[in-house]
């Protein structure tokens, strides 16, 4: 293992506590400093681009386009191509002003470009207490940022260096403490059972099924003895998957598109990879909409989300909504 105050010279960006808890996503090994990489004793190398780890396996298919890109720059070493801001107290992160309407859903696609703050979400789980929370698929970090509000030592990953550069500027902005990293959630860099709470929203519903159960092991390996999993996906019987499984003829998913789960289906897949599960309803006729949003959002939308949360609190005395609810929360606990 190498000192914190090497790694903190040539790694400024990951925490010397955070680095403790990486290894070669490859073969789960140490990773140690040369230069500008990481490297493992199997010699599989990781650039560091702006004291970022790109902890991506480069012999496998990405799953996003800018996991591609990624390993293009982590090559070339060369990251001049990448737009660079200067943000001031009171500024929206262009590259949050331009992906909004993307990594929020369709009832953000109005705020593109006139974002006046960040739209934090409530974190649906108990205050963190300083334990370690690692967030699959962040983008830019708001999930994150929650999670580091609620006491929790927060990690991000993504296969997109765009969104871990975006998500580094917009947590130093609002001065909170996080760390970012490009990974894949296939191929954790992170320790057999190191992580107490692993978290994705609105991420695995873009993979195959064979990527998503490989992922669910990668949780797994990762989290300690008790340690907890909340992930959302989509519930293929809701009302508004439904619409958009009609509206392009029932075939099969292709690329980045989404894929919905019947709720049977994602018991048995997290209990067989990860440990027990259940389901609780994130919410209905959206996939992303959050509550604490209200205030941004169009008086028409403002209807749907309190329509949304209505139901939600219904379900909990009336657990048969949760078979149409749009979105899920799957709840699985590792348990030796």
């Amino acid at each position: 293992m190498i000192e914190p105050a090497s790694l903190t010279k040539q790694v400024p960006v990951v925490h010397p506590d955070v680095f403790q808890l990486l290894v070669c996503p490859r073969d789960k090994q140490d990773l140690k400093c040369e230069g500008r990489h990481l490297v493992c004793e199997q010699g599989h190398r990781y650039a560091v681009i702006e004291g970022i780890p790109i902890l991506l396996v480069s012999d496998v298919q990405q799953t996003h386009i800018e996991g591609t890109r990624a390993l293009a720059v982590a090559e070339s070493g060369d990251a001049s191509t990448l737009a660079n801001f200067k943000l001031g107290q009171n500024d929206i992160d262009p590259f949050v002003q331009g992906t909004i309407g993307a990594t929020n859903g369709g009832l953000y696609q109005h705020l593109v470009g006139t974002l006046t703050e960040y739209p934090i979400p409530l974190l649906r789980l108990p205050p963190g207490e300083n334990r370690w929370f690692l967030e699959i698929g962040c983008n830019w970090g708001r999930w994150c940022i929650a999670a580091a509000r609620s006491g929790y030592r927060a990690i991000g990953i993504d296969p997109s260096l765009k969104s871990i550069r975006a998500a580094n500027r917009v947590t130093k902005q609002l001065g909170i403490e996080a760390t970012y990293i490009v990974a894949d959630g296939r191929y954790l860099p992170f320790r057999d059972q190191s992580l107490d709470q692993v978290f994705s929203y609105s991420v695995l519903q873009h993979l195959s099924q064979a990527n998503t159960l490989a992922t669910l092991s990668e949780i797994r390996r990762t989290l300690l003895d008790g340690g907890n999993a909340l992930v959302q996906l989509p519930n293929v019987y809701g009302i508004r998957c439904l619409y958009h499984q009609i509206r392009r003829g029932f075939r099969e998913p292709r690329d980045f598109e989404v894929r919905y789960w019947k709720p049977a289906e994602l018991l048995a897949a997290f209990e067989a990879r990860i440990g027990p599960a259940k389901l609780t309803v994130d919410g209905f006729f959206s996939l992303n909409v959050q509550p604490n949003d209200l205030r941004m959002l169009l008086p028409r939308y403002r209807a749907i989300v309190h329509a949304s949360e209505a139901l939600r609190r219904l379900s909990v005395k009336l657990p048969i909504l949760t078979k149409v609810a749009d979105s899920l929360y799957v709840t699985s606990q590792r348990i030796e």
